[in-house]
Parts: structure tokens; C-alpha cells; sequence
């Protein structure tokens, strides 16, 4: 399954979709409220066929005529993604169960195999309507469901999901390993000796988006002058999420162009998220491995994480003494034991990849140390 986002043209057409939306949230915050008045009376879970022939009996009521409107496969998707979000409940404590939400807040909708046809080019019907997108590129395969979907600024987009054969794109292979450190001061330090800065595009934009944000509190709720300045808040911060996406993708391709075996360090993201704030977020560590990981995935290269407590800046990269008094904040540190000064992030890009180049079965892969602070 390949997922391909475009985004549609803006006409009056589109506004249809805030009909559909608004009904689709009716339906939904219905099938929660039932959910949990079944469990208060019986202590049971709703099953899910039971409710979706339930909600086609109340379609011929008159107090629910206008759920019509909306195609059926749509409403049995957001049944189905009720029952996923109390399987995950009750999977993981720790996550909330389905509750109610707001118009403002559900803003997409999904069609399986009905509703919706490819027209090609660049147009597809939805409904009885004809909608033009601007098509970047070919989805390959046969499309399966789409999904619409509304912005904070107010765009709609659609997401095809398609199914077809995605045999891996082999790249030419380098014959090189690498380990990788993540850090917030330098983004990625290599084990080759380079390091990677990020270019941080909250901290760029922080003067924008803190203007507009001013902007939003100052203005009457309810206000049409709020909503204007809403969605140019929203902007801003879809340019930013945009520009970290390309530069990540930029260099998650440009990282399997060199190596072919890429080692990582398992770290617990969220808890660093919690510590330091939105400099973590603003870094985007785990929307990078994610997309290393589908740049792997389809080139047929390797990932590889090594686990989260392995010492890996503390541990000397030549006799292997593990350094327990090392600060938090030292950036080099003298091993007691051999005396090699050592970088702390380079250091700890040797042992990632050390440790997890000695996972890897292939022996043509090599390490590709050129440069040492030793």
C-alpha cells in the first residue's frame, strides 16, 4: 500500500465538503455516545456490525434522514475507526478512548469503493461533483480509498491509498556502514566525521509566528477578523512543518546515496521531547527516522537501532572502559584509562555503529572511519 497526498483545487464546490464533515461528526459523536451507554448498561463492548445495522435502521427514521447524504462505506469507516481506537484503549492503558468532538476539529472524511471514481489526468469525482487537484506526480498501483481532508488554513486535500507491486529500487551499493548520534546542539553527528546541523525552522519563523499569535489574542472570539487571523497563524506554521519536511527527506535520500548500513541509537523520543521542550520538536527526530526508514525500505537498504541503554557516550571508543562519572553537558572528556581525548558525540557515533554493524550478517559491508579526534 503507497499513500499519495494532493491538494485540490479551491472553488465553490469544495464547500460541499463542510456539508459532508459536519454530518460525518454527527455520526460519529452518536456511535461514541451509544458506545458508552451500552457499556454503563450491559458492561459490554459494542460490536461493531451490530452498531452499523443500527445506524441504517435509524436512517429511515425522519430524525435522521439527512445521514443520506453521506455514502454508507463512510459511515461504516467511522465505525471501524471507533472500534480501532477502543481496541487501542484497551490494548494501551495509558492512551484515552474515542471521546466527542467538536465540528471545528473534524474535518475529513474516507470513501472505500464507492463514491468517488478516477477520472485521470488531474480530476476525480466525488459525490455527483468533479473536482480538479494539482497531481505532482503518477500514484502507482489501483487506488483503493481516499480520504478528504481539510487544513488549518482551510485547504482541501485528498489522500489516495493505493495497492500495487513496490518492487525496492536498489541503489548502487557504497559497501559502507555508518553510526549516527542524535544531539541538540548538532543534529546528526557521523562516524565518518562529519556533522549535520539542522536549520531549525521554528527558531527562523519564531519572530512570524509570534506575531501572528499575538495577533489571534488580540482579536474578538467569533470574530471574522480571528478567523483571517487563525488561518495566517496556520500558515505560518504549515510553511515551517513543509520546510522541515523537504530538508528531511532531502537528506534521509542523500544518507542512503553514501552508505548502505545506517546505525542508530534507540532513544526514548518523547521522554527528550519533555525534557527539552520544543527545541526537540523543532529537530523532528522521530519524523527523520520514519523517513530514513521508508528511504531504506524502498532503495533495499538497512536501518539498524541498537538498544536506548547502551552507553554509548560514556563507553571509550578504543578500550572500551565505560566513563559512569561523565557530566551531562561535557561535550569532550580524557578516558582515565588509555588517556584519548574524545568528542562526545563522535565518540558515541563510533560505538552506535560499532555495536551495530556487529548485528549486520553481510561482510561486505565496511566501516567508513576516515576521520578521528584521537
Amino acid at each position: 500500500m503507497i499513500t499519495y497526498k494532493y491538494k485540490l483545487y479551491r472553488n465553490k464546490r469544495t464547500k460541499k465538503f463542510e456539508t459532508t464533515t459536519s454530518i460525518c461528526c454527527n455520526i460519529y459523536n452518536h456511535c461514541v455516545a451509544l458506545h458508552q451507554r451500552y457499556y454503563r448498561r450491559f458492561g459490554k463492548h459494542l460490536n461493531t456490525y451490530v452498531l452499523q445495522k443500527h445506524i441504517t435502521k435509524l436512517k429511515k427514521q425522519s430524525k435522521f434522514t439527512f445521514w443520506k447524504k453521506v455514502n454508507s462505506q463512510c459511515i461504516q469507516e467511522i465505525t471501524e475507526r471507533i472500534e480501532k481506537g477502543y481496541q487501542a484503549f484497551f490494548k494501551h492503558q495509558n492512551k484515552r478512548p474515542p471521546t466527542f468532538k467538536s465540528k471545528a476539529k473534524y474535518s475529513s472524511f474516507t470513501l472505500k469503493n464507492s463514491g468517488w471514481k478516477d477520472l485521470g489526468e488531474n480530476r476525480i469525482k466525488i459525490g455527483s461533483h468533479i473536482y480538479k487537484y494539482t497531481k505532482s506526480r503518477d500514484f502507482i498501483g489501483k487506488p483503493k480509498t481516499i480520504t478528504v481532508k481539510k487544513d488549518q488554513v482551510g485547504d482541501w486535500f485528498i489522500t489516495i491509498v493505493a495497492k500495487g507491486e513496490t518492487s525496492p529500487k536498489s541503489k548502487p551499493k557504497t559497501g559502507k556502514s555508518a553510526g549516527f548520534d542524535f544531539g541538540c546542539t548538532t543534529f546528526l553527528t557521523v562516524s565518518d566525521g562529519t556533522k549535520i546541523e539542522s536549520p531549525l525552522f521554528f527558531k527562523k519563523n519564531r519572530k512570524i509566528i509570534k506575531k501572528a499569535s499575538r495577533s489571534v489574542s488580540r482579536k474578538v472570539k467569533g470574530s471574522n477578523n480571528r478567523i483571517k487571523a487563525r488561518k495566517h497563524l496556520a500558515r505560518a506554521h504549515r510553511r515551517v512543518a513543509n520546510q522541515r519536511d523537504d530538508w528531511q527527506w532531502k537528506l534521509a535520500n542523500h544518507l542512503v546515496d553514501k552508505f548502505d548500513t545506517l546505525c542508530f541509537e534507540d532513544l526514548d523520543l518523547k521522554g527528550m521531547s519533555r525534557e527539552h521542550g520544543k527545541k526537540v520538536s523543532d529537530l523532528g527526530f522521530a519524523e527523520f527516522l520514519h523517513k530514513l526508514d521508508c528511504v531504506c525500505s524502498k532503495h533495499d537498504k538497512q536501518m539498524v537501532k541498537i538498544d536506548r541503554w547502551f552507553p554509548s557516550s560514556k563507553t571509550c571508543s578504543d578500550c572500551d572502559f565505560v566513563y559512569h562519572n561523565l557530566g551531562r553537558y561535557a561535550r569532550s572528556w580524557v578516558c582515565p584509562q588509555c588517556g584519548t581525548v574524545h568528542d562526545r558525540d563522535l565518540n558515541a557515533s563510533f560505538n552506535i555503529h560499532a555495536v551495530g554493524a556487529s548485528t549486520v550478517e553481510t561482510e561486505s559491508v565496511s566501516p567508513a572511519l576516515v576521520g578521528c579526534l584521537h
